[in-house]
Parts: C-alpha cells; sequence; structure tokens
C-alpha cells in the first residue's frame, strides 16, 4: 500500500495548490499509475475520505497539536490527515501500519524534519484512545466539525430547511455515495442488465423505487464493462432520472435540452421517447457537445442531436419545442458527497441566481404554447432554486405552474419539488414545471 499512500499524497497536495477537481484528478493520476486494483480501492477510499473529512481531522489535529494549527507545514498537515483518517475511519487499517507508513511518507516527501512531530502527534491519539471531544461548541460549530462542512453552510442550510432537515442532510454527505444506472429499455430489460452486470462481476440490483433504474456497487472502472461498452446503460443519478420524468417527454415530440452535457438526461428522454422524434442537446463548449455524441452512438440514440448553443443567447435556428429542460449550471451543493472538495472553495456563486434567469428566460421562448418547460439544478440553495422559479413565475403570464405526477414514493405533490439525499436517495436537486398556456 506504500505506493498507494504517496499517490494519495500527491493528489491531495496537488489538489491544495491547484483546486483541481478530485473526480477529475483521481480518474488523470489512475491512467498514468501503475496500480493494482486493490491499491487503486485503497487509494480512492483514502483519498476521498481525507477529502470529505478535512475540517474534522483539522480539529483533530488542532486538539493534539503543540503547535498552532496555521505555523504547520501544509505538507506535514497533509500527512497527519491521512494517518488520522486511516485510525479514525479505516478500521481494516492496523494502527501501527498507520502511524508508521505516515512517518515513511514524511521521508519520501523529503520532509524529515517533521517525522518526529508526526509520529508523536499520531502515536499520542492512539494512546489516548482516539478521543473527539465537541465540548464548548456551539450547535452550529459542533455540525461543521462533526460531518466537515464549512460553517457558512451549514448556517444556510439551518435558516433555509430547518435544523433537523440541515443534520440529515449533512449526514448524507459523509460516506460512498450510491452509484445508479439508467436501463437503455430499447436493448435490454432491468432484469437482465443485472444479470449481464453480474456476470461481470459487477454487483447490481433492480431499484425497485424506479422503473427503468438499477443500483450498482463496486463498480471499479464502469467504461471498461462490456455491457457500457454495449450501450445497455448510462450512469445516472436517481434525482437526475427524476428531472426527465418531471418533463416527460413523449413519442415524436420535440424536445430541448439546455446547458445538456455529458448528455445523460438526453439520453434518458430519448429512451423515454422509444427513439422517435427529436432531442436537441445543447451545450457551449464544443468539447463538450462532442462528449454527448459519443455517449449517444453508444447507446443507439439516432433522435439525439448534439449541437453547440449559447443558452444566453436566443437562438434563431432552434425549433419550437414541445417540451425544454433548463437544467442550468449551479452551485452544485447537492453533489458534494461526490465531489467533497466542492464545500470548501469559498467562491462568490451571488452571481449565479442572474445567470440562471436569463437562462430561463432564453429557454421559455422556445416553448410551443401548451408545451412544458422544466427549470433544474443540482443543488441545495433556495436562491438559486425556489426563488428563480417564483420570479420567473411572477413575470410570466404567459406561464403557468403544473404539477406532474411522479412513480416515486414519497415526493410532493407540487409544481416546484426539491430531492433531498437523506429522503430520495439521490443527489440533492430541485425542478420546477411550468406550461406555457399562451
Amino acid at each position: 500500500m506504500a505506493d498507494a499512500r504517496m499517490t494519495v499524497a500527491k493528489m491531495l497536495i496537488r489538489m491544495e495548490s491547484s483546486g483541481s477537481y478530485s473526480n477529475i484528478l483521481l480518474d488523470h493520476v489512475f491512467d498514468k499509475r501503475d496500480l493494482s486494483e486493490r491499491d487503486k480501492a485503497f487509494a480512492s477510499a483514502l483519498f476521498y475520505g481525507v477529502t470529505e473529512r478535512r475540517l474534522t481531522l483539522d480539529y483533530v489535529i488542532e486538539q493534539n497539536s503543540r503547535l498552532p494549527f496555521e505555523k504547520l507545514d501544509k505538507k506535514a498537515v497533509i500527512v497527519l490527515r491521512m494517518g488520522l483518517y486511516q485510525l479514525m475511519y479505516m478500521p481494516s487499517v492496523p494502527e501501527s501500519a498507520a502511524v508508521n507508513e505516515s512517518v515513511k511518507l514524511c521521508k519520501k516527501l523529503k520532509m524529515f524534519y517533521a517525522t518526529g512531530f508526526v509520529n508523536g502527534l499520531l502515536r499520542g491519539f492512539v494512546r489516548k484512545g482516539k478521543p473527539v471531544s465537541f465540548d464548548g461548541l456551539s450547535d452550529e460549530d459542533r455540525l461543521s466539525v462533526e460531518f466537515s462542512c464549512p460553517k457558512r453552510l451549514t448556517e444556510k442550510w439551518i435558516k433555509e430547511y430547518g435544523a433537523d432537515n440541515a443534520r440529515r442532510i449533512l449526514e448524507a454527505s459523509i460516506g460512498a455515495p450510491p452509484v445508479y444506472a439508467r436501463v437503455n429499455t430499447l436493448k435490454v430489460s432491468e432484469d437482465e442488465l443485472v444479470g449481464i452486470l453480474k456476470r461481470e462481476g459487477i454487483k447490481a440490483e433492480v431499484f425497485q423505487r424506479l422503473s427503468g433504474c438499477v443500483k450498482l456497487e463496486k463498480t471499479g472502472d464502469i467504461e471498461r464493462s462490456q455491457a457500457f461498452k454495449d450501450g445497455l446503460f448510462h450512469i445516472q443519478d436517481v434525482s437526475s432520472q427524476l428531472c426527465c420524468l418531471t418533463l416527460r417527454p413523449i413519442v415524436n415530440e420535440t424536445v430541448l435540452d439546455i446547458c445538456a452535457a455529458p448528455g445523460g438526461k438526453s439520453f434518458t428522454m430519448a429512451e423515454l421517447m422509444g427513439n422517435n422524434g427529436r432531442v436537441i442537446s445543447t451545450d457551449l463548449y464544443e468539447q463538450r457537445v462532442k462528449l454527448i455524441n459519443e455517449g449517444a452512438k453508444r447507446l443507439g440514440l439516432r433522435i439525439v442531436e448534439p449541437m453547440v448553443n449559447n443558452a444566453v443567447s436566443f437562438n434563431e435556428d432552434l425549433p419550437q419545442a414541445d417540451r425544454v429542460l433548463c437544467d442550468v449550471p449551479c452551485s452544485c451543493l447537492g453533489t458534494i458527497r461526490r465531489k467533497p472538495e466542492l464545500k470548501y472553495k469559498d467562491e462568490d456563486v451571488s452571481e449565479l441566481p442572474r445567470l440562471q434567469r436569463a437562462i430561463l428566460e432564453i429557454a421559455s421562448r422556445y416553448v410551443k404554447v401548451g408545451g412544458t418547460l422544466v427549470y433544474s439544478t443540482c443543488t441545495l440553495s433556495k436562491a438559486e432554486n425556489e426563488e428563480v422559479a417564483e420570479d420567473f413565475a411572477r413575470t410570466h403570464n404567459d406561464y403557468s405552474p403544473i404539477v406532474q405526477q411522479l412513480p416515486y414514493l414519497g415526493v410532493p405533490s407540487s409544481a416546484m419539488r426539491t430531492f433531498f439525499p437523506n429522503k430520495d436517495g439521490g443527489d440533492g436537486f430541485f425542478t420546477a414545471a411550468f406550461r406555457k398556456i399562451k
């Protein structure tokens, strides 16, 4: 595991300095490094775990360090985070190995000056019984430390969703996220796909709450699966699938998917339409449009028409559509269990609602009278969700909010819906449905 730990340390150092996204960085490094499948699994768990639990680990370091945290060497802090994560959250790793390998890592990173400090802190933490005390913390501070989520975000969710719901959201934000696949029902049934995947060594089961959905475990590099190559499914979170069902496209309609890359929603809608009609799938960047095109070809979806388009400018070349999906750029707070680094990015997102309103305004101009418009995000933020949708409804008397019933137990009967990870099983997500009435 020594090479795996060194790989993780280098990835964490790089992410700290460059702000890289965890999934992209991990895929890139794994492509370059010759690690066994066992080492890849260990490295992935450790890398995501340290990233996910960073605030908790830093709190433990502060509690056990004789030096002020802000004066500690950044690379030494990364080694300590890795050691502590193994001690606290990886019971399969012997305590002695977690400590000794952390010391060796200091030497490999040429931090000889830090070996004694790292060794002493980790051994002392083990000797004391690995305690984590929250004494003296306010309720908001404890939530922040316990679930490794910045206080600005915990306070936001408490204010917008209430203390109990905020805690449940935070609980669901920690740990390995579920992986869902949308079955390409043009080629295979749910049960047939499960059988095929199991023969490939991939744990799969029919997701009983939603037709056409399969839940996966132990996927490994899923794109190397023959079933994937044969276009029998695409990876899509259940909340994203529910978004497509909210739009409810049918055979022979014209559907416009705004900001569509990498194309998962377009693919699901084309399958729901029986591969008959048109799904015009647009994105701003040529490279991302190529991803849509490749995915559609793999799945055999001839009605998907990928094209470059600027969502904030009206395009006269686009046709009037029966249904328009407006899935806008957002803060992605509903997906932090997949990309935990997002919660630490202290970026100014105050301008996002203005952009979202602009995209929704343009999207609404493509809808036929009697047609359906769905606004969606993968975030949990009322400024980007309810406030944008309510503002649109208030300023557009040619549209009426509508309730689209979903075949999913427990979702509210409402024109606007928020899907919560703890309650609905998928990522945090928001949809608002409208009908053009004149």
